[in-house]
């Protein structure tokens, strides 16, 4: 195929911004494209969630003319980009190698069939809802987080059996807070950092919360309010908390964006990039020690 039918990188970026627009990510997230000439070619898109300097060698490695990450190379507004430093070394490897960077977060997270909504289906919720809702684009609803039920309730032992046997793996593990014998049946999956969202999952009656980094105030704060709700209404403990590695449980997103992307830039252009994903697990902890049974005075 001539060089001329390989679409521009301008044209896969009107791709991926129909897919998760920018206008849905939040105020201080600045998403979309970081690194690259909108007139190279793209034949191979490469998808990993930390732009991280090994992710990137892996990428150039594998021949990706776009790396797409979920996670920004920049939170912070910067004023160089000097080799001095690893962002900067990454732009600088990213361009010498014709690599661009292009990052869908916030705009991935409530999209249809984005970080969210992967993370929710593989759990098998259904009649999802979002969270907290954004808006509709296409006919579907967008928001933050889902909220959906099992089709058969479950003790949350067996429930955080299943989230465990569908998060990729990491050292990390998950850990589970409730009472383990409880049924399950309404869930609320919010992937990424979800400490703050106590309130709207208490509100959307979910029994059990899966999301990532959870505090130890928060988390214990939201636990001692259930017990209390449930000694004054005679009722279940609600929510149960199920906490996941950040990065693993936004990786899900890539059973869809691998095919999705690919289907809109060939819907577009005619021509349809190979998709990849970097397996590299990139959430920090290597070694967990000293999981025995605590010492009680």
């Amino acid at each position: 195929m001539s060089d001329q039918q390989i679409p521009r990188l301008a044209q896969i970026v009107e791709a991926l911004e129909r897919l998760y627009p920018l206008e849905f990510a939040e105020d201080w997230d600045h998403p979309g494209l970081i690194v690259g000439d909108p007139n190279d070619t793209v034949a191979k898109i490469v998808f990993a969630v930390d732009p991280t300097m090994a992710v990137v060698d892996k990428a150039i490695d594998m021949g990706a003319d776009l790396l797409v990450c979920h996670h920004p190379l920049f939170f912070r507004s910067v004023h160089e980009v000097s080799g001095f430093g690893e962002r900067g070394a990454i732009v600088g490897k990213l361009y010498r190698t014709h690599c661009a960077l292009w990052v869908g977060h916030t705009n991935a997270d409530v999209a249809y069939r984005g970080v969210a909504q992967a993370a929710a289906d593989a759990f098998g919720l259904q009649h999802q809802t979002p969270l907290e809702m954004t808006g509709e684009r296409d006919g579907h609803a967008i928001g933050l987080g889902r909220v959906g039920v099992l089709q058969e309730p479950m003790t949350l032992r067996a429930f955080a059996q299943r989230v465990a046997e569908q998060v990729p793996k990491t050292e990390y593990g998950i850990q589970v807070a409730g009472d383990l014998d409880a049924q399950v049946r309404r869930v609320a999956v919010l992937p990424g950092s979800g400490d703050s969202e106590f309130d709207a999952v208490r509100a959307s009656g979910a029994d059990a919360y899966v999301t990532s980094d959870l505090r130890h105030h928060p988390a214990t704060d939201a636990l001692q309010q259930a017990l209390h709700e449930a000694r004054l209404n005679g009722t279940t403990v609600r929510p149960a908390l199920i906490n996941t590695p950040h990065s693993a449980i936004e990786s899900m997103w890539f059973r869809y964006a691998l095919e999705d992307v690919a289907d809109a830039v060939e819907c577009d252009t005619a021509y349809r990039p190979e998709t990849h994903r970097v397996g590299i697990v990139t959430d920090p902890w290597q070694l967990v020690v000293g999981r025995g049974a605590p010492e009680h005075a």
